[in-house]
């Protein structure tokens, strides 16, 4: 005959892990270092070197005119 301790003893280890593993999580997120907003991820290009949006607009624009002219040519010339 088994003894009753072994069936009472799983409800209670599942409820002090059901209890302890929020708690641990919870310490770990009071203990943890707050990321400030002013550190960036990765590596950033300085404003002085990188061109302005209006500077990538009027790029993608030429690009696409010239891309526009190639076809017009290509359909022109069949």
């Amino acid at each position: 005959r088994e003894a009753p301790i072994p069936k009472m003893l799983a409800p209670c280890l599942l409820r002090r892990v059901v209890l302890t593993v929020p708690l641990v999580f919870v310490v770990a997120l009071l203990l943890a270092e707050p990321v400030r907003s002013d550190q960036e991820a990765g590596t950033a290009i300085p404003a002085e070197s990188r061109p302005c949006v209006d500077c990538h607009a009027f790029e993608f624009m030429q690009r696409a005119l010239q891309d526009l002219k190639k076809t017009a040519y290509n359909l022109d010339t069949r």
